[in-house]
């Protein structure tokens, strides 16, 4: 079972992505900051992160840039997660290394979709 970390210092969306992750066949694991996400990176290891940019303490383009400097985790997925749709932060991210980006409030089913695709390549129909 793939291992999803999220990444937001909004409780109830946390929540409402770790429940739809789990539904979607996922373990879940949770960080409210970007010191804990790093953390939990290296001592759980996920297999896909969704990574809201606007955190306490270092943002999520920080934690991607940090990421993508090592070579552990430079093809580990990474989905960016903003209430910003700003066409300058989607750049920003992009160029950073993020493997795709969702503005907030997003489908569901959408999200879900993005998430298997990265996890799974083979099974982009």
């Amino acid at each position: 079972m793939a291992k999803v970390l999220v990444v937001d210092d909004e409780p109830n969306i946390v929540l409402s992505l770790e429940f739809l992750m789990q539904q979607a066949g996922f373990s879940v694991l949770t960080a409210e900051d970007g010191e804990t996400a790093l953390q939990k990176v290296e001592q759980e290891n996920p297999d896909l992160l969704l990574l809201d940019i606007s955190l306490p303490g270092i943002s999520g383009f920080e934690v991607l840039e940090k990421l993508r400097n090592q070579d552990a985790y430079r093809q580990l997925p990474i989905i960016m997660l903003t209430a910003h749709g700003r066409e300058v932060e989607k750049e920003k991210g992009m160029a950073l290394g993020a493997d795709d980006y969702v503005t907030k409030p997003f489908s569901t089913q959408q999200l879900v979709n993005q998430v298997k695709n990265l996890l799974d390549p083979a099974s982009k129909p």
